[in-house]
């Protein structure tokens, strides 16, 4: 090699040594400008002690005490209080219903906690923001009307009933049942059955690879979101998990196209929402390829399959938690059980489906379903990005861009708001009660303008859900230790061993 051409490549090399060098003072004062802002933006909000690397990272062991560590501190810092993951990220963790009425009531927030399922369910309306937020919202709202919602309670008791079948199988075993597991195969019957009039029979086909693919994408959200490394795009998508995940989101997004294209020309020949109707009951889809706003503009078949994508991911595993939750406090508390088990009766007699007219009948259970829900909200937590400045009621303030944390667990068991708030007591949700609470003491379904578009289907399906279990079986704890259920935050709140319970068969009253 000529000696130029030698001092031209150690020259080379000198620059680009220098470049690397200067690259990575340029990050290390980028961290420490962040870490300094960070500072000031929590100075006046104390919180817990951090470590100089992990910050309270190192708190969280991921063994089912996490919640119970966020409920300490939740109860040591009144409002809120700033919780760290590493040195150069933090977050405002909000337990009390004032701090949550400032940021839920303020419009046009951006919701970080699903960012790592927008591959899979795209920018609907759990992810956007804005005009087309706006535009959205509008355009769903008729699909949730109870005129659409009546129909689907007879879907919802026979997809319930074909779990019930499946359990009076397995109650000669005598073995404790985990109940997460079919309540979600259930939820999921339900809501294909119910949104989309599709027969998946994935209660007794779980190898179907949708169903599949449904779970492996939440599972590897879930995943991405506690590991940080894969919090960086490049780096998760180079990785087994990045594979498995682009592998389950190809199967999803050909299954929901599949459905919208089946349906697009089932309805080739109607131009009206009320001729599908004489045929058979509207359900989502219907209502989303009929939507026109006030300009007469529709949803672009990219929004279509975010919005059946979106309404697939949070119709079923959140109203699973629920029922799953609620049945969990039936079996622990045997006389709240009893109570409603008399109420179903009285309003089914020996009837195994519940119709529109009993859901309004049974206020016992629903408030058993409430006080579940407090104690164990499907939904724990939701992560927001201030749109806006905001100023709290004792007079602390956050910057616009400031990431909060609506800590939905620790605002329902407010002591504050709530008398002895570890109590499974019914009577708090009692229309006879005289004690007024907080509107934002109890938020499951979040609130202000952003609340769950769909509650009212999911307090339904909870419902009968819940009455037809009780009806045929009584429940009974698992008294295994080992078996006591370790709450986690897996999207979801669910439990890292399992929720289970004893099963016995009741004799039908003639």
């Amino acid at each position: 090699m000529a000696p130029s051409s030698v001092l031209s490549l150690s020259g080379l090399c000198h620059w680009a040594a220098w470049l690397f060098l200067l690259y990575l003072l340029y990050k290390a004062s980028t961290l420490y400008l962040r870490w300094q802002e960070l500072r000031r933006v929590f100075s006046a909000f104390p919180g817990p002690e951090r470590h100089w690397l992990y910050g309270n990272a190192h708190e969280f062991k991921g063994d089912g005490t996490d919640m119970d560590v966020m409920e300490g501190f939740a109860k040591q810092y009144e409002y809120g209080y700033p919780l760290w993951i590493g040195s150069f990220y933090a977050s405002l963790m909000v337990g009390h219903p004032e701090y949550a009425k400032a940021i839920l009531t303020r419009q046009d927030p951006k919701d970080l906690t699903y960012r790592f399922l927008v591959p899979w369910i795209g920018k609907g309306l759990l992810v956007l923001s804005g005009p087309k937020w706006f535009q959205h919202r509008k355009l769903l709202t008729p699909a949730f009307h109870y005129d659409v919602l009546k129909p689907y309670i007879g879907l919802m008791s026979d997809c319930t009933n074909t779990m019930l079948d499946t359990w009076e199988k397995l109650v000669p075993d005598q073995k404790p049942l985990e109940l997460f597991h079919y309540v979600s195969l259930m939820t999921l019957d339900s809501i294909m059955k119910c949104a989309f009039s599709y027969e998946s029979n994935c209660q007794k086909d779980s190898e179907n690879e949708y169903i599949k693919a449904v779970y492996e994408l939440s599972h590897l959200a879930e995943y991405r979101s506690r590991c940080y490394p894969y919090h960086n795009s490049i780096i998760f998508y180079l990785s087994p998990h990045g594979w498995r995940f682009r592998r389950a989101l190809k199967i999803a997004h050909e299954h929901t196209s599949n459905v919208i294209k089946q349906r697009k020309e089932a309805l080739k020949q109607v131009t009206e929402l009320e001729k599908v109707k004489q045929r058979r009951h509207l359900d989502f889809l219907d209502i989303l390829l009929y939507a026109k706003d006030e300009n007469g503009q529709g949803l672009s078949d990219e929004d279509l399959q975010a919005e059946v994508d979106t309404f697939m991911f949070e119709g079923h595993d959140t109203t699973a938690s629920g029922i799953s939750w609620t049945l969990y406090c039936m079996a622990k508390y045997p006389e709240h059980q009893e109570k409603c088990r008399e109420e179903i009766r009285e309003v089914l007699g020996e009837r195994n489906t519940v119709e529109w007219e009993d859901l309004g009948k049974m206020p016992y259970t629903t408030m058993c379903v409430k006080e579940s829900m407090r104690l164990y909200p499907p939904v724990p937590g939701v992560a927001r990005e201030l749109s806006q400045p905001i100023t709290f009621c004792d007079g602390r303030s956050l910057p616009k861009g400031t990431n909060v944390i609506l800590n939905i667990f620790s605002i329902n068991r407010n002591p504050d708001m709530w008398e002895d708030p570890e109590v499974f007591d019914p009577l708090r949700f009692s229309p006879d009660n005289p004690i007024k609470k907080h509107a934002y003491s109890f938020i499951p379904f979040s609130a202000g303008s952003r609340n769950c578009i769909g509650q009212n289907f999911a307090m339904h399906e909870m419902k009968v859900a819940v009455a037809l279990t009780l009806q045929r079986f009584e429940l009974t704890p698992d008294l295994d230790k080992d078996k006591e259920p370790l709450k986690a935050v897996l999207i979801v709140l669910r439990s890292l061993n399992g929720i289970h319970v004893n099963l016995r068969k009741l004799q039908s009253k003639s």
